[in-house]
């Protein structure tokens, strides 16, 4: 498949925002329990060379308010990985028991990238716009960590360790593997909109939940997102 058509600035503040917002809620539902979140032996290990956290050099995050570059994502190639797209069905995790059905985002009127609805808790979402599991580029996976009524597809992503697996069942009755290379956590404020939705010559997948600490007043902090690399597709 050739390039997606050109979509709308994909705006990380508003993509933060429409995946926390409202979450205080979750008082009445889980009773203050919290989701795990990564600690520092699950984040990306800098190069000896660096000192510097790799967020704050070539992925430097984005001034709070900027709004995210193009997500380069969204332009995909043949050069690696699969040469025909084939659109997710169901998303497997085996190490924190995740089996979700997946179902299309889209952005909305304002730009911001949607979830899947509070009613469908379980589900796991994919940008359509972008790529698919297994094209070369980097395909995102968006979903609720719980809602009020309680815990959702995602509640324990923080816990998933470097080397797991996320299997991606797809349409053409194939699956793509992808083993994590990371999991990090980050404010809203200082979400890093580049090293999360960076360009890449092979397939990559991230997958966004709610994190990073939470208020009753402003709900949830941050974002945990994983890293992770295509393994196999078989």
């Amino acid at each position: 498949m050739g390039r997606t058509p050109s979509a709308p600035v994909l705006s990380t503040r508003t993509l933060v925002v429409a995946m926390c917002v409202g979450i205080y809620l979750l008082v009445h539902g889980l009773r203050g329990e919290t989701a795990p979140q990564p600690s520092a032996n699950q984040a990306h290990t800098p190069p000896a060379a660096q000192t510097a956290h790799p967020a704050s050099t070539a992925a430097r995050p984005d001034a709070p308010g900027k709004p995210a570059p193009h997500p380069p994502s969204l332009r995909t190639s043949d050069r690696n990985g699969d040469r025909s797209r084939s659109e997710p069905v169901r998303l497997r995790i085996p190490a924190i028991g995740v089996d979700a059905p997946v179902m299309k985002l889209a952005l909305d009127a304002a730009g911001t990238l949607q979830v899947p609805p509070v009613e469908k808790a379980g589900f796991a979402g994919w940008y359509a716009k972008g790529p698919a599991p297994g094209e070369a580029g980097t395909a995102v996976v968006a979903g609720h960590v719980d809602t009020p009524s309680g815990r959702a597809v995602f509640y324990s992503l923080g816990a998933l360790g470097k080397g797991s697996l996320v299997e991606v069942a797809r349409q053409d009755r194939r699956t793509a593997v992808f083993k994590v290379d990371a999991v990090e956590v980050y404010p809203k404020k200082t979400f890093p909109s580049r090293k999360v939705y960076g360009s890449t010559a092979a397939p990559q997948l991230r997958i966004i939940t709610c994190g990073g600490g939470y208020s009753k007043k402003s709900g949830y902090l941050g974002n945990v997102v994983v890293y992770a690399s295509l393994a196999a597709i078989r």
